[in-house]
């Protein structure tokens, strides 16, 4: 190695965030170039002209005098009273404003949560398709992501038996993503049951992220995981970024609930992990008692007529007019992972898919890989777009998906020839 090389820390090397890696990179080269790129690999909401609720930026606005200072590590009152609130009102009952911690973002809270916890060597319970800042996380906290499948023909609903067979003397924590990122999954009460008796049972940390919880669609019901738990510790993940589209204020929540009394030393390390970072951004805090005590706006935009919903309808029909598309229809978040039929298109691969999407036909999507599961057939796309957007770039995946076919049948020609 040149001594002026500077080298990267080898805890980076099993660490993988392609959401925003190499195709988004290319992307971003493209667009310098001169070309209108289509990005549909990250859920951000005001990217597509959805606009954070008024009331939301005239609370944050009217208290800028009162944003100047740090505040407490876990957050200004008003923010986590009404957390609390919140939760009280789902059934939750026995939580107070000293069980909720004010991060920026879910993301924060995801690695302080997980840093506080684990020791090297010690393994957490994550989805297979998962959203993969949980198994980056894991990783980075000296753990062992151990991924329970989610397969897509029960729906990408967890199997509990496939995951208690995962459990080890050194499991800590199991995950559990709810609407589920990348899937749109959202999970029955008898499988989130079942996987709260067997974190109980085992004495596991149930890390339950929820940051879609009111993002559901049709007859789907979203079950929040600490009405469940009661014998060991939930910790409960949520925040402004999607429901409330408010990704740029950077403003998320954990919540504990359940055995606290069996976790203070975790809670106390918790706390000081929230000290070391003075505290999270304070401006937007003073949105959070306006977003969870207001009207939902988001109801109007996932019930027939909204735009979510009628987005999310334009992609079930395009993919069900596709000869190679195939799709669990998404029952909440604002995502579709769709797969692609291996027997019409074999040999198929879906980082090479998706970067020959993006050179040729100027769109991006997340390739499945991405997303921690073991197949090579799915890519996700988000649904914030309008249904015009979204038909322009179903007839350009389509195209692309011909260039496919072709290129298999020349393959297929090619070894019968030899």
């Amino acid at each position: 190695m040149s001594r002026s090389t500077i080298p990267v820390s080898s805890a980076l090397t099993q660490v993988r965030y392609e959401i925003r890696g190499r195709l988004a990179r290319r992307a971003q080269e493209l667009e310098r170039q001169g070309y209108e790129i289509i990005s549909l690999n990250i859920g951000n909401p005001g990217v597509f002209g959805f606009r954070t609720p008024e009331t939301m930026r005239l609370a944050m606005i009217q208290n800028l005098a009162n944003a100047e200072g740090y505040c407490h590590q876990k957050g200004i009152f008003p923010a986590r009273e009404a957390v609390v609130m919140q939760q009280q009102e789902r059934g939750v009952d026995d939580v107070s404003v000293e069980d909720v911690f004010i991060g920026n973002g879910v993301s924060e809270l995801i690695d302080l949560v997980l840093r506080a916890l684990l020791e090297p060597g010690d393994e957490v319970l994550v989805p297979s398709p998962d959203y993969p800042l949980w198994t980056a996380a894991v990783t980075l906290n000296g753990g062992t992501a151990v991924h329970y499948p989610c397969r897509p023909e029960r729906g990408f609903e967890p199997d509990p038996g496939e995951i208690e067979r995962l459990i080890s003397r050194r499991t800590r924590a199991v995950v559990v993503i709810n609407p589920n990122n990348p899937t749109g999954a959202v999970y029955s009460r008898a499988t989130l049951e079942a996987i709260a008796r067997l974190a109980e049972q085992h004495r596991l940390v149930v890390f339950a992220d929820e940051i879609y919880d009111q993002m559901t669609y049709d007859d789907a019901e979203f079950i929040p995981m600490a009405t469940l738990v009661r014998d060991t510790l939930c910790g409960t993940l949520s925040g402004l970024s999607k429901v409330y589209r408010a990704c740029g204020y950077r403003v998320g929540w954990a919540v504990f609930s359940g055995a606290r009394e069996r976790a203070q030393g975790y809670l106390q390390g918790l706390e000081l992990l929230s000290s070391l970072r003075l505290c999270s951004n304070v401006p937007g805090q003073w949105a959070v008692q306006t977003a969870l005590g207001g009207h939902q706006s988001v109801r109007e935009l996932v019930t027939p007529g909204g735009r979510l919903y009628q987005s999310r309808q334009a992609i079930l029909d395009a993919v069900a007019a596709s000869p190679w598309l195939r799709l669990q229809p998404p029952r909440g978040a604002m995502y579709s992972f769709i797969g692609v039929d291996e027997e019409a298109l074999p040999g198929f691969d879906d980082e090479r898919f998706a970067l020959d999407l993006l050179e040729q036909k100027h769109v991006l999507v997340a390739p499945g890989v991405s997303f921690n599961v073991p197949y090579r057939n799915h890519f996700r796309i988000t649904s914030l777009p309008d249904a015009a957007t979204l038909a322009t770039v179903f007839e350009r995946i389509a195209a692309q998906l011909e260039l496919e076919a072709a290129r298999s049948t020349a393959r297929g020609a090619l070894r019968l020839v030899q």
